[in-house]
């Protein structure tokens, strides 16, 4: 192990989905191959994709990936701060990993405790960079959103705190690379700027050496070194927590696979789920709200909401709820998992309002279950038994309901203290609430053992993360100078 300490780095960005996630897990994966012992940190993150610590706690999944690039159990230390939107004004606020409540954008924004958060926030990081070196940390969104930088935990003023060299990432993929770069540089008050060291220049397609003229033009403008110009990649495959990645995966059915069909609900939460039944090779995965589509699919699988409620009107008055009862009817798999199971239920009850006004909703009826949202949220990771299998499986809750049998069933897990989770109608029938069960080989086999004679698939899902951290970790040192990044973190 490396003992010499370095100093906290922190890449932020030009704007939100420029790629600051992946790269934060790259960096963690290349300081743990050079003997460091790294930690990833967001102060503030606004996520429905969040993971569960060991101890209970919740933060967002980006974090989760980025404490495993770096090869440590996740801690709520590494995001304090998460929110978790319930419709289009409110979120949940989820603070050192367990929910305070729900605030509109301008109650959370404008409120007086800011102060209070940051200084929680700060605490965190210190626990943090106490047991950790180098911290990596990752921004949120813009570091020149001027009405809001006042206001700011986690971009800057985090990075002022952390005593962190910070680097600006831009897409430019999107188009408009100097308009961002240099109006987002301009736009920093001297302290700020302190803390910039270099740029780097993401999703470039072609041969980085045609940017070169580019490169000493930003480098003029700004006064900032490039560092680095890292080529656009999709052979690379690190979990995604931004529902933004969805709009890349496969819409339809195909031949010759057996084809599952996602529910593209608008409050979707952890489609990270789906990662690796995505993988498999017998499988053709796609998120779709399209009735026509859902038809196709042999295996229909309604996942996590952050509104269940709202997402249940949402798919009985878009013809979506219609398209899964013929998928039942017919004989085809439809399973739920967390919200999709509640879903599936005879009814769902808010009687503390936790989602909205609508205190009693009815649900899709293909389960003999009943919910009643609580205020209390569990968070929990899990080793179960599916079924009456005795392989050991692995999995995680995060909900804020109770699911009660209205007739006797069969549990979908059994936990080792005995507690039981989901209720199992048939083969081709189940909810339940364990996030991750779709990570589990006997849970896959199981499901696809209707639709296809090709048998059960030797793959070692953890194996291939491993192995994308060290691609991306090789692509990063590939493009980027890490002689100078080096050198700006050196005590």
């Amino acid at each position: 192990m490396n003992t010499k300490k370095l100093r906290p780095i922190m890449f932020v960005g030009t704007g939100s989905d420029v790629g600051k996630s992946v790269i934060t897990a790259g960096f963690c994966r290349i300081f743990k191959q050079d003997g460091y012992q790294p930690a990833p940190f967001k102060a503030q993150n606004m996520s429905l994709n969040s993971f569960v610590t060991a101890d209970g706690l919740e933060l967002g999944r980006a974090q989760a990936v980025q404490a495993e690039a770096a090869q440590i159990p996740c801690e709520s230390d590494m995001n304090p701060v998460l929110l978790k939107p319930t419709n289009d004004k409110t979120s949940q606020v989820v603070l050192n990993g367990k929910p305070v409540g729900n605030q509109s954008a301008y109650e959370y924004f404008m409120a007086n405790d800011r102060r209070e958060l940051f200084s929680s926030v700060k605490e965190a990081f210190d626990r943090l960079a106490a047991k950790y070196s180098p911290i990596v940390m990752e921004g949120a969104g813009s570091i020149s959103e001027l009405n809001l930088k006042h206001r700011d935990i986690t971009n800057l003023r985090m990075a002022a705190h952390a005593g962190a060299a910070a680097y600006l990432i831009a897409d430019i993929d999107k188009g408009g690379v100097f308009g961002s770069v240099y109006g987002t540089i301009a736009l920093l008050t001297p302290d700020e700027r302190a803390c910039m060291k270099g740029i780097i220049i993401n999703k470039f397609r072609g041969d980085g050496r045609l940017f070169e003229e580019g490169k000493r033009m930003l480098e003029e403008l700004t006064g900032l070194p490039v560092v680095g110009i890292l080529p656009y990649f999709r052979d690379i495959h690190i979990e995604q927590e931004d529902s933004v990645s969805l709009e890349l995966k496969y819409r339809s059915a195909v031949e010759g696979k057996v084809n599952v069909a996602v529910i593209l609900l608008k409050r979707l939460s952890n489609f990270t789920d789906f990662d690796r039944l995505e993988k498999d090779p017998r499988v053709n995965l796609y998120y779709t709200n399209e009735p026509s589509e859902i038809a196709k699919a042999s295996v229909v699988v309604i996942p996590g909401s952050k509104n269940t409620i709202g997402d249940m009107l949402a798919i009985k008055n878009n013809g979506v709820a219609k398209a899964i009862y013929d998928a039942h009817k017919d004989g085809r798999t439809v399973i739920g998992i967390c919200g999709g199971y509640q879903m599936l239920g005879e009814s769902i009850f808010d009687p503390h309002h936790v989602e909205s006004e609508i205190e009693e909703l009815p649900g899709l009826g293909l389960l003999p279950v009943k919910t009643i949202l609580q205020s209390e949220k569990t968070t929990l990771q899990c080793e179960f038994r599916f079924m009456q299998n005795p392989e050991r499986c692995a999995g995680y809750e995060i909900h804020m309901g109770e699911t009660i049998a209205l007739q006797p069933g069969e549990p979908v897990a059994t936990f080792a203290d005995g507690r039981t989770d989901g209720y199992f109608g048939d083969a081709r029938t189940w909810g339940t609430y364990l996030h991750g069960i779709l990570d589990n080989p006997i849970v896959i086999d199981s499901i696809l053992a209707p639709y296809t004679d090709e048998g059960a698939v030797q793959y070692d899902y953890q194996e291939f993360k491993e192995k994308q951290y060290d691609k991306l970790a090789d692509l990063l040192r590939e493009h980027i100078d890490m002689d100078l990044i080096y050198n700006s973190i050196a005590e």
